[in-house]
């Protein structure tokens, strides 16, 4: 018998709960600094010093957290379900904590990519990414992280994917940063939707509807629980 296959969008809430700082709630402050200042392409060409050594500090700080039980939770579904995680994070919590096929829509901490060839990427090992480390067309690496003004290569198969769902959930996110938040857009009328956030976002009422207004990892290893019964 086919898997059912499970679709989730998860975003800053789930990785606050691991201690890795967002700027949702800090008036567009991210760790004190202007968002535009670290992540914009204007940002990188006005002081690319300080861009790097911002991520290098995300790094540092992604790697001495640890999943939570809503990461724990999400691999668990793969025992019985088909399961992909479209997350916004750029850290690697889902991984660590065994999910097999995440969509890092928003780029990820872990990787470089060259500034003049975007197709070059590469894995990033340790949290060190400086000045003077190039490219193999000897060009500076940047963060391969989706800057504010930057297109979202991804969102294509991202929308493939939640237009195949058979259950969608969104977890940890305000929906308020797009193109992701438009993600909900395209799950079919008949697919049960779970957002799961203690401030929940808001979306339109539909049949199959359910809010549950808990952090992640609070709510998610009760409600994976019901859907591996229920498989």
């Amino acid at each position: 018998m086919e898997k059912k296959k499970i679709v989730i969008l998860t975003g800053a809430g789930i990785s606050a709960e691991s201690g890795i700082a967002t700027f949702r709630d800090a008036n567009g402050l991210w760790e004190g600094h202007d968002v535009m200042e670290v992540a914009s392409p204007e940002g990188w060409r006005k002081n690319p010093d300080l861009v790097l050594e911002f991520y290098n500090q995300r790094r540092k700080n992604a790697l001495d957290a640890k999943p939570n039980p809503g990461h724990f939770a999400l691999a668990q579904l793969e025992q019985k379900y088909e399961v992909t995680i479209i997350t916004q994070n750029v850290d690697n919590l889902h991984e660590r904590a065994g999910s097999t096929k995440v969509i890092h829509l928003h780029g990820s901490l872990f990787q470089s990519r060259s500034t003049i060839d975007e197709n070059l990427v590469y894995d990033i090992n340790g949290w060190e990414l400086n000045a003077g480390h190039t490219c193999e067309k000897g060009s500076q690496l940047r963060p391969n992280i989706v800057w504010f003004g930057e297109l979202v290569p991804l969102m294509e198969s991202s929308i493939k994917e939640t237009q195949e769902a058979d259950i969608f959930m969104v977890v940890g996110t305000s929906l308020v940063v797009y193109p992701a938040a438009g993600l909900v857009h395209y799950v079919s009328k008949q697919v049960p939707v779970y957002v799961i956030d203690p401030h929940l976002p808001e979306i339109t009422k539909q049949p199959n509807l359910h809010l549950i207004p808990e952090k992640a990892g609070v709510a998610l290893p009760d409600l994976v629980t019901k859907l591996l019964l229920a498989a």
